[in-house]
């Protein structure tokens, strides 16, 4: 049996996916591309107005290029909107979030697939384990927490994802241990709270615990950690990232959303600018080659002039090295879409096109900056791209196999070379 998963959304989505391929590989399916596959899941983001339409647009053309295709409709859009998603053409089953990892199970149960797979005897290589390279994927994104209890006025993934849930500590070890043994070099810790892993455990625990126990894994594995929100980014977890000696890659997600005061409030963002500035600054003086990338939302309800004015105004000065930005949107049953005061189409786009701008304008600084340092990093696609701890992108001449460890010097705005030293080492943070 062929199949094939299209993900949307962020890392949390694509570590689901992975889990969902890896069901799938071990019952002896084969990936396909989408026109071919017997079995389609879609797995789904509800972000923005925008994830829903893309996750709408390729459900319809999925049916349309194979009909006979089985499609399977999961994730945060498929829970928001289940009726809606189960009425377009050729979907067969709408799994919600909560039963996502469990959809192979509930297919099984339903008859929705068929025996060969059920049973695993299909024509694949039954029991494959997942490894690098599957889905494009070089890393590994392993989801260690899910669900939110935070109230950010413009947010509907809380109500999609439910409360707060956590792996044990004992078992985000044994993902890992089995993540080294299939092959993997890195792993990118990931969450929708990332930064309130463990407060639901008992006893309690915290994500600076679970990353103090990752450094007793003695296998050839280093990690990133994904998103968090500031009020998590704690100096002890800062200190633990640079101390770590390259096990933990200096590169953070820090969402700000705004940087004015007022629009925080609105948002119902626990911080003030005055938090966010210093602790990016801090990271900055302890890690000064770090990366440190963040969200904004721009057109948010009550948006004036001058507070986009203050926005544009510390981004341009931020240390930050990269920006997703998004133009705000409603989402029925948010806060936010029952507030006065939206902004105009047109303004938001104005809007998004000039902090785009300068999103442009850090990143260029961030990588000039780089020039002719030298980068721990690991060869994807071919063996011509490297991503360095640091998070560039980096062209090299080819030589070199997908997941392989080298030092890179950057010569020029995405170009590199490979210099000498154990390309099989652990990093060792320049």
């Amino acid at each position: 049996m062929k199949y094939s998963v299209i993900t949307f959304g962020c890392r949390v989505n694509q570590a689901d996916s992975l889990r969902l391929e890896e069901d799938l590989r071990r019952r002896g399916a084969q990936s396909s591309p989408a026109f071919a596959a017997d079995l389609v899941v879609v797995n789904t983001c509800s972000v923005t107005a925008t994830a829903d339409q893309g996750a709408r647009q390729t459900i319809r053309r999925v049916a349309r290029e194979n009909p006979g295709a089985r499609i399977v409709v999961t994730g945060c859009y498929a829970t928001r909107c289940e009726e809606d998603v189960a009425a377009l053409p050729g979907v067969l089953r709408v799994v919600r979030n909560d039963e996502k990892l469990d959809l192979l199970r509930l297919l099984d149960s339903r008859g929705d697939v068929p025996t060969s797979l059920r049973f695993g005897d299909g024509g694949g290589p039954c029991g494959a384990a997942l490894e690098p390279g599957v889905a494009g994927r070089t890393s590994l994104t392993l989801r260690v927490q899910t669900g939110c209890e935070e109230h950010c006025s413009y947010c509907i993934i809380p109500r999609t994802r439910g409360r707060g849930r956590s792996l044990a500590i004992a078992d985000v070890i044994g993902e890992v241990e089995r993540a080294g043994a299939s092959g993997y070099k890195e792993v990118a810790l990931t969450g929708v709270h990332l930064g309130s892993y463990g407060r639901d455990l008992a006893p309690r625990s915290s994500l600076r615990d679970l990353l103090k126990a990752l450094l007793s894994v003695r296998q050839d594995l280093t990690f990133r950690i994904s998103s968090l929100e500031p009020m998590d980014c704690t100096p002890e977890i800062v200190d633990l990232v640079a101390e770590s000696e390259g096990r933990f890659a200096p590169h953070f997600h820090l969402p700000l959303q705004h940087a004015c005061d007022r629009l925080l409030q609105r948002m119902r963002r626990p911080y003030t600018l005055d938090h966010y500035r210093r602790l990016v600054d801090g990271i900055v003086e302890r890690l000064p080659h770090a990366s440190i990338g963040s969200d904004v939302i721009v057109g948010f309800p009550g948006e004036t002039d001058d507070d986009f004015e203050v926005n544009a105004a510390y981004l341009a000065r931020s240390p930050l090295s990269h920006l997703h930005v998004f133009p705000y949107s409603d989402r029925p049953g948010t806060e936010a879409t029952a507030m006065s005061g939206k902004v105009p189409g047109p303004v938001v786009r104005a809007r998004g096109s000039r902090i785009r701008e300068i999103a442009a304008a850090l990143t260029e600084r961030f990588q000039a900056s780089q020039l002719a340092t030298v980068r721990p990093g690991l060869t994807l696609e071919d063996g011509t791209l490297v991503v360095t701890d640091n998070y560039l992108k980096v062209r090299i001449p080819g030589g070199l196999k997908r997941n392989e460890r080298v030092r890179v010097r950057l010569t020029g705005t995405g170009t590199g070379v490979v210099v000498s030293g154990n390309p099989e080492s652990l990093f060792t943070g320049g």
